[in-house]
């Protein structure tokens, strides 16, 4: 069975972030308007998924759930056919959403003024999780050649030296780099020779396109394994965002039980009953509509690849290897961020992640979100245009 991802889906008035928030967010109102930045998709799940929330729904009641045996083991035979990954049911530990575990895990490991490593530009919510648990922040700025994005290995080994933890973030979110084994390898090497601990996010580990391959940090080694804690969810993959499904995978028994003490000490318990039935049909049913996806999503990357390079020249759009958003590099036209913001949403009627938000390294570059119906991209590509050259 093959899947369309061409159907436009009316998302306006659904409490929706991405379409209902420009007023609070940016200021700006209008049916005219185009949102192409929070990161989730606008298409439908698999059909299993949906049916296996009506299911729920109609059932009429919506207590609190338990046996969670058969949702592990739905993530683990998902983990072993398309990473390779033979899990513990054990070492599955759920949390509300990656942001949330991310910051439970900051929380759980460190301690106030302990230093903490992220590799900007990278996704801003990481930013807030440090500093608001009391640490700091310790940039490792990727390197960029006009073209592609890559570690700073000897800035990265000064920076773990004042560090507790690093959270890595793979694939990549937002320059689209899915982080070869040799990488992977020698960032974790430092890292066990300097006693600090990996967050590794690999929440758009399931959109990797031709070409590459995503490598959960956690098969490298069984030292680094040990050393780590991968946080994944089926929200990026599945289009599940709101149901805040994600899960903390932790080898290591003493870092389970630590993380599950702060888990408890927060009230933080199971997945909804909702969350639940979706994700087990997502991982037991979905396989086939995410191939279909993906080829979608890498159709889209193309075309906007080869669309910047013949109608936006000025720009340069940096190759996505993964995940469904590309970054732009819009340097060249001289503008001050918030410049750049200002011309996007008033000429354009375009709301973008803008660069600054992710740090270092991403003033003057765009986050556009081409999660969309080809149709759609290619008016807010046109839009994205027309605005440029009226500069």
């Amino acid at each position: 069975m093959s899947h369309s991802f061409d159907t436009i889906i009316e998302r306006r008035n659904t409490a929706c972030l991405k379409w209902d928030a420009l007023a609070s967010r940016y200021g700006v109102t209008g049916d005219d308007l185009l949102p192409m930045w929070v990161a989730d998709m606008d298409f439908r799940p698999p059909e299993a998924v949906m049916e296996a929330m009506v299911r729920r729904a109609t059932h009429g009641i919506y207590g609190y759930p338990a046996g969670l045996e058969a949702y592990h083991q739905a993530v683990g035979s998902w983990l072993r056919r398309r990473h390779g990954w033979e899990v513990q049911t054990d070492w599955i530990t759920s949390a509300p959403g990656v942001v949330a575990t991310v910051n439970l895990l900051i929380r759980t490991f460190t301690t106030r003024g302990d230093g903490v490593v992220v590799q900007p530009p990278v996704y801003y919510p990481f930013f807030s999780g440090v500093e608001e648990n009391g640490c700091r922040l310790l940039y490792n700025r990727l390197r960029f050649d006009g073209e592609r994005y890559t570690i700073d290995f000897e800035d990265l080994e000064e920076k773990l030296r004042q560090a507790k933890l690093l959270v890595l973030c793979s694939p990549h979110n937002p320059v689209g780099r899915v982080w070869t084994r040799e990488e992977l390898l020698r960032l974790g090497g430092l890292c066990v020779k300097h006693g600090v601990l990996v967050i590794s996010d690999e929440i758009h580990f399931d959109l990797v396109f031709s070409g590459h391959t995503h490598t959960v940090f956690a098969t490298l080694s069984e030292e680094f394994a040990q050393h780590c804690i991968v946080c994944t969810s089926p929200s990026k993959t599945f289009n599940l965002a709101g149901l805040k499904p994600a899960m903390a995978i932790i080898p290591s028994e003493r870092l389970r039980r630590d993380f599950r003490h702060t888990l408890r000490a927060c009230g933080i318990g199971n997945p909804n009953v909702f969350c639940l039935d979706a994700v087990k049909a997502a991982y037991e049913c979905g396989e086939p509509w995410l191939n279909d996806l993906l080829g979608y999503l890498e159709g889209n990357a193309g075309f906007l690849q080869r669309f910047v390079a013949e109608e936006i020249p000025q720009l340069c759009a940096v190759r996505s290897e993964g995940t469904f958003l590309a970054w732009l590099d819009c340097t060249s036209r001289g503008l001050a961020p918030k410049a750049l913001e200002q011309l996007l949403l008033t000429k354009a009627r375009l709301v973008l992640n803008q660069g600054y938000t992710f740090g270092p390294g991403g003033e003057g570059f765009v986050r556009v979100n081409f999660g969309c119906p080809r149709t759609v991209l290619e008016d807010g590509l046109s839009r994205l245009a027309r605005a440029v050259r009226s500069l």
